[in-house]
């Protein structure tokens, strides 16, 4: 699959995949001055680039276990970019450790995985088919083994 982007700043780095097999394309910050999450605090980081991500898919930006491991997450993992948006990728992070998080430029904050997309047709129905499960849900079937 290819996916065109526009460096929106000159020093923006374009995602790139570390190993040969790996999943999601790590993404970078593109900051003029670093960045400092204090705990509990939430940030819009900017990257630098636009993409257009062909029709039919989506770009999941996910969390790096290595950041989250520090209590460095992506709150609303996965967000997703559409098809259709062209405008600046922008990660949300969050700081979910008990010190403060310092964010550089060229950092790499997240990965991105790309993924097919299904619009489903909504149909409304009178009465749904049942189910074993039913309205059952929100633990519901427990945490314990079997």
């Amino acid at each position: 699959m290819k996916v065109l982007y526009k460096r929106l700043h000159p020093g923006a780095a374009i995602p790139c995949y570390q190993t040969e097999h790996s999943a999601g394309a790590d993404i970078h910050a593109c900051l003029d001055t670093p960045m400092t999450l204090a705990s509990g605090e939430i940030a819009l980081v900017p990257t630098g680039f636009a993409m257009a991500i062909p029709n039919g898919f989506e770009a999941q930006i996910r969390p790096r276990s290595g950041l989250g491991a520090k209590g460095i997450s992506v709150p609303n993992a996965p967000g997703t970019i559409d098809a259709d948006y062209r405008g600046e990728v922008k990660v949300i992070l969050i700081n979910l450790g008990q010190t403060p998080f310092t964010v550089s430029h060229h950092d790499r904050i997240a990965q991105m995985v790309f993924a097919p997309v299904i619009q489903a047709v909504f149909n409304e129905a009178p009465e749904l088919p049942e189910s074993v499960r039913g309205t059952g849900g929100f633990g519901s079937t427990g945490v314990g083994k079997n």
